[in-house]
């Protein structure tokens, strides 16, 4: 495979080598392709992952579907899940670039920003509190979650549909923010400024 070592400034995306469009798998070009066409930039994520090509198009894979694809959840929601445990998590690149997301699928830049500090401190509705403080416990004391956990969902209206895919959400940025983390990602320039 080839790299190239990025600069050591702020250009710097990721600790490890990034690859060049030459060495990576054809599916991962692809979907640079896409997301360049359809966002006008490639998202770092992308971009760094593919150090393994085949690991990030598997990870990519179950990340659209729980994120992208319409789901039992709204849009809004999971997005709101995602910021909430990425800032619980310090994640900079998930708390920034699903933050932007949030600000797009709610339309209220102000509460996304205040999600990602402290949600606590979030204009929320009821639904939207519960489903914050299920994703706080999750992220920060999983060995404590009891079917008990399961009762507050349930009382604003969340079924089991519901329930499982926020648990999936739920996990999966938890593991996204610690590779993210681990490997030192910078969210893109671009996300700052998205849907303010």
């Amino acid at each position: 495979m080839t790299t190239t070592q990025p600069p050591t400034d702020e250009r710097r995306i990721s600790y490890l080598p990034v690859p060049d469009a030459s060495g990576v798998p054809e599916g991962v070009s692809k979907l640079w392709a896409k997301a360049e066409a359809n966002m006008g930039f490639v998202p770092n994520v992308f971009r760094a992952q593919a150090v393994n090509g085949e690991q990030f198009q598997a990870w990519w894979n179950y990340f659209n579907l729980l994120l992208n694809k319409e789901g039992y959840l709204s849009n809004a929601e999971r997005e709101l899940v995602a910021v909430v445990v990425s800032g619980v998590n310090r994640c900079l690149y998930c708390a920034v670039s699903h933050g932007a997301a949030l600000r797009h699928f709610d339309g209220d830049p102000q509460k996304a920003d205040a999600v990602a500090v402290n949600w606590r401190h979030a204009t929320l509705t009821e639904r939207e509190r519960v489903l914050c403080e299920y994703a706080e416990k999750l992220t920060l004391r999983p060995a404590e979650v009891t079917e008990a956990d399961l009762q507050p969902l349930r009382g604003v209206g969340l079924d089991d549909h519901q329930i499982m895919e926020l648990v999936q959400v739920i996990a999966m940025f938890n593991m996204t923010n610690r590779v993210s983390s681990a490997l030192g990602f910078q969210p893109n320039a671009e996300y700052y400024a998205q849907s303010r």
